[in-house]
């Protein structure tokens, strides 16, 4: 089996260079093409011309991360029609230039959530974390939506209201544009009137209708990635529980479980993102590998420290609660199972996520999590991790 170890990357306005990700060791590359609105269709021009940049530097585009969903195909209104089309179209395009992976995500609004960027690690370095009543903070007093106080324990609520009154009026600007950071690949946030805006158009939507949404929009987008032979690969949430009053449906083994069976087909895949589901304290990430590893179409390792009070904080590759060695063990036996029943070699894009802000990374702008040399420091521990166990494993 083969393991494609993949970078990601957002384009040529990344600070990060792609002679550098070849330098860091990577051989795939994992990107998107930014520039193009949400709901628009990607043509193969642009397509093609990401594509021999790429190649260009010695390195393949391996899967797009991500062909985006529009939120009006989330919440099935407006313009979903049009956007269900265009998304059809895109995986065609794409196919047609031979990228046949595609992760994408079913959040609403948020892409992921942290309540602090630059935590100071233990040697120096930077990380992130997510503590509850900081976001319980910015949902009571500084967003102040209707009946926030009823989502929180009365613990969280209080301890909230201590820790706000104790920011200034810096603090409160850096708690907002942390919680309200837009999509990857973009430094903007939205604003609090604009945020208000879109989760108001969530009021009707919750956790079935939602379900019910992803359903119709894979039962359109499957048939035409199974024709063009492309992986969809859905990307679990960050963090994997509700927030601010928004459903997320794609948290647990469970809902997992529950998505690739809406629609069964091998097109119909999951992004094992271990930090993501590792954030919840009730996943056990060898354990959902195993329970859906035929369904795994694209790995994200990293690791957290979490507990039981919805608080996580992004941890060194071997050090935080998920036992990364039992999880690449589980990766590895899904290959041999799939290599014993088609005889054919298995492969899966890797690649390390979140990484933290150390060395010549501090001081520079990095969209939060993707920093050069805290990645090209986990990617190696996934290649010697990954190498050496499939040595072992022969």
């Amino acid at each position: 089996m083969k393991f494609l170890y993949s970078w990601r990357w957002f384009g040529p306005n990344d600070r990060i260079r792609l002679g550098e990700i070849r330098q860091a060791g990577a051989s795939h590359v994992v990107t998107a093409l930014h520039q193009i609105p949400v709901g628009d269709v990607w043509p193969v021009d642009a397509i093609l011309e990401r594509k021999l940049m790429i190649e260009a530097e010695g390195l393949k585009w391996t899967v797009v991360e991500s062909l985006p969903v529009s939120e009006d195909i989330k919440r099935r209104s407006g313009a979903y029609e049009r956007h269900l089309e265009n998304y059809q179209t895109s995986l065609k395009n794409l196919s047609e230039c031979g990228i046949k992976t595609v992760c994408y995500n079913f959040m609403p609004v948020l892409d992921w959530s942290r309540t602090r960027l630059r935590l100071t690690f233990e040697d120096g370095s930077y990380t992130s974390g997510f503590k509850l009543h900081e976001f319980a903070a910015f949902d009571l007093f500084v967003l102040k939506r209707d009946r926030a106080s009823e989502d929180y324990p009365e613990d969280v609520v209080e301890q909230a209201g201590i820790f706000f009154e104790q920011l200034d009026t810096a603090g409160v600007k850096a708690l907002q544009d942390t919680v309200l950071y837009g999509l990857p690949g973009s430094m903007q946030t939205y604003s609090p009137d604009e945020f208000r805006g879109l989760l108001n158009a969530y009021d009707a939507i919750d956790r079935p209708v939602l379900r019910s949404n992803l359903k119709a929009f894979l039962e359109a987008i499957i048939p035409v990635a199974e024709a063009c032979d492309i992986r969809m690969a859905i990307h679990p949430d960050d963090p994997p529980w509700n927030l601010l009053g928004l459903p997320r449906i794609a948290g647990s083994l469970d809902d997992l479980l529950e998505i690739v069976q809406m629609v069964p087909s091998s097109s119909n895949g999951i992004t094992l993102c271990s930090g993501s589901l590792g954030a919840g304290h009730f996943n056990d990430i060898p354990g959902i590998i195993a329970a859906i590893g035929p369904a795994i179409h694209f790995v994200h390792l990293r690791n957290v420290v979490r507990d039981a009070g919805l608080n996580f904080q992004e941890d060194n590759f071997f050090d935080g609660d998920i036992d990364m060695i039992a999880a690449v063990k589980a990766l590895i036996l899904e290959g041999t199972r799939r290599e014993q029943e088609s005889c054919q070699e298995w492969s899966v894009p890797i690649r390390p996520d979140h990484g933290h802000q150390i060395l010549d990374d501090v001081g520079r702008e990095n969209y939060p999590g993707y920093s050069l040399y805290g990645r090209m420091k986990n990617l190696a521990e996934i290649k010697g991790l990954t190498l050496g166990l499939l040595y072992l494993n022969k």
